[in-house]
């Protein structure tokens, strides 16, 4: 295989392992008695994206290839994923949320680590998105997968994702080798907190970046934790398989990003990414009290938008201001920042508004359980249930309108926070455009 191909393959197994138990963990813990750890499971997210930066920045940038660091990461996270049924099945929330930490200590780094193998084999930046289009394409088919299988709230979702942690850890070496790009430098405690990196920030417009893309990951914690919840009391019978429809519409995007990339610049591109997030939570609240499944629909579609022109134009602005023997450093950085303390601080709002924002979402969720059968699906019916959304007869309507209302009221706050960052940055983002030799003045 060609080395852009092998590091699809790469880019597709990551995301395969993340997007089989995450995008739905809220709702599997809701339905089996484990509700009241959503906010703690989700939490322990960006706890690992803080403390994994510190160890990667020292270990890849000087000591040992890039590929080797990522297998040993993705095999030791595998294991510990493998465990995770054992403490759910036993009711022991409090277990199952450790073992989801350190799986998340082995993964988040290889967010950053895997940023950084794919700029480092390829000659041209702009053949990223092609490249990170695979791990969309991953975390879809894991969603249509768990939905396809019905395990939404099966602890099934924990055992896939090891098994694909696995894989991509054996894979992994044999990755192109990819040196450590600062061997032989000393390695300090200016090394560990990662401070090279740091120094990017001196740059102003660089420094408004990080701190709106660090504001920003807290209502996009909101979307993460609970989208899933939404829609399965909307009435979607098929939460994880109608979530991949976001990332179905991420692959259209990520392939314009080039285009886009050169005639809107920096600026716009995350502009319009954080605008779309303001619309999407929008649709979110007042497409639920009626039920509207177009509102709702759209809302989940236009996580192409929202995550393609901020997330992956700040991967490439990131690579871009940051020099070679740092470019490792600078990834993780960004992840520190928004995985880690941006998602930290999204979670814990989120989870402890969550239940008195919408103290109704335990007693519909029990009248839901208690009113649907299990169905056996063929393919084709699965397919058709990504877009099936139906209550079951007999629920109580005014508990529906009034958990409906409730959700509402939830949705709203992400939707003014994401505006307000906005405007910030809006306001004070201001980075000059180089112009390149042959005349086109693509960014950044």
């Amino acid at each position: 295989m060609s080395v852009q191909t092998r590091l699809a393959v790469m880019m597709f197994l990551q995301f395969f392992t993340w997007g089989a138990w995450f995008a739905t963990l809220g709702q599997c813990l809701g339905e089996n008695e484990l509700g009241v750890y959503i906010g703690a499971a989700y939490g322990k997210a960006p706890i690992a994206a803080i403390i994994s930066p510190l160890f990667l920045g020292l270990i890849a940038d000087r000591f040992f290839p890039s590929q080797v660091v990522m297998g040993l990461l993705m095999l030791l996270g595998g294991i510990f994923l493998w465990m995770a049924p054992g403490f759910a099945e036993a009711g022991n929330g409090a277990g199952l949320v450790w073992v989801i930490l350190a799986h998340l200590l082995c993964y988040m780094p290889t967010l950053g680590l895997g940023n950084s193998i794919v700029f480092s084999n390829i000659d041209d930046p702009n053949k990223f998105p092609r490249i990170r289009v695979w791990g969309t394409i991953g975390w879809i088919v894991a969603g249509l997968v768990v939905g396809f299988q019905g395990w939404s709230g099966s602890f099934n979702i924990f055992r896939m994702g090891a098994i694909c942690s696995l894989l991509l850890g054996f894979y992994s070496f044999t990755l192109p080798h990819t040196p450590p790009p600062a061997k032989g430098k000393p390695a300090n405690l200016r090394t560990l907190l990662m401070m090279d990196a740091f120094k990017l920030m001196s740059h102003t417009p660089f420094l408004v970046f990080i701190i709106c893309s660090t504001l920003i990951c807290i209502p996009l914690a909101y979307y993460y934790g609970f989208t899933s919840n939404l829609l399965g009391q909307v009435g979607f019978e098929q939460p994880a398989s109608t979530m991949t429809l976001g990332q179905m519409s991420e692959i259209f995007f990520m392939i314009l990003i080039p285009f886009f990339f050169r005639r809107l610049g920096v600026k716009w591109m995350i502009l319009i990414g954080m605008g779309a997030w303001v619309a999407r939570y929008l649709l979110f609240a007042f497409g639920a009290p009626q039920q509207v499944v177009s509102m709702i629909l759209l809302a989940v579609l236009l996580h192409g938008v929202c995550y393609d022109f901020f997330f992956v134009t700040g991967f490439m602005y990131t690579d871009a201001k940051a020099p070679a023997d740092v470019k490792g450093q600078a990834q993780c950085m960004l992840v520190f920042f928004t995985q880690g303390i941006g998602m930290f601080f999204g979670y814990w709002i989120a989870g402890s508004l969550f239940t008195k924002t919408v103290p109704s979402y335990e007693k519909l969720n029990a009248a839901l359980q208690a009113s649907r059968t299990v169905e056996t699906l063929s393919f084709g019916e699965s397919l058709k249930r990504m877009f099936s959304v139906q209550l079951p007869e007999g629920l109580n309507p005014k508990l529906v309108a009034d958990t409906m209302l409730e959700w509402k009221q939830f949705w709203l706050l992400p939707a003014l926070m994401a505006a307000v960052i906005l405007v910030v940055f809006a306001l004070f983002f201001h980075e000059k455009r180089e112009v390149q030799p042959d005349g086109d003045d693509s960014a950044p």
